[in-house]
């Protein structure tokens, strides 16, 4: 069995990864019925599954496929909490794309 790359991604690069599985680490801001507005480097909107339990102001980890309109449908998701050092997570998605050999299988 291959490996599956879920690269780490923030907003401002989500338009290199349409159609790929991602790995995004956020803040909540809106949540609109089946979609969440998250904040992560730019704003990115989420669509959710039924197993997604997020709360506004609360980090989360998503891991999902990007829309051809720059959105997720999430396949999966976990609740942060409110204590996220953001600034870290942001440069754990600068390390993955600057060294990409350590990180990500090529698809």
């Amino acid at each position: 069995m291959e490996p599956i790359s879920t690269p780490r991604i923030s907003g401002q690069i989500i338009g290199s990864f349409v159609g790929r599985n991602v790995m995004i680490v956020g803040k909540v801001l809106q949540l609109r019925g089946e979609e969440a507005v998250i904040e992560a480097n730019g704003h990115v909107t989420a669509n959710l599954n039924r197993e997604a339990h997020l709360t506004p102001g609360n980090g989360v980890q998503i891991i999902g496929k990007v829309n051809n309109d720059l959105s997720i449908k999430v396949m999966s998701s976990v609740d942060l909490g409110n204590n996220v050092d953001f600034t870290v997570s942001q440069a754990v998605v600068d390390a993955t794309h600057q060294y990409p050999d350590l990180f990500v299988y090529a698809n």
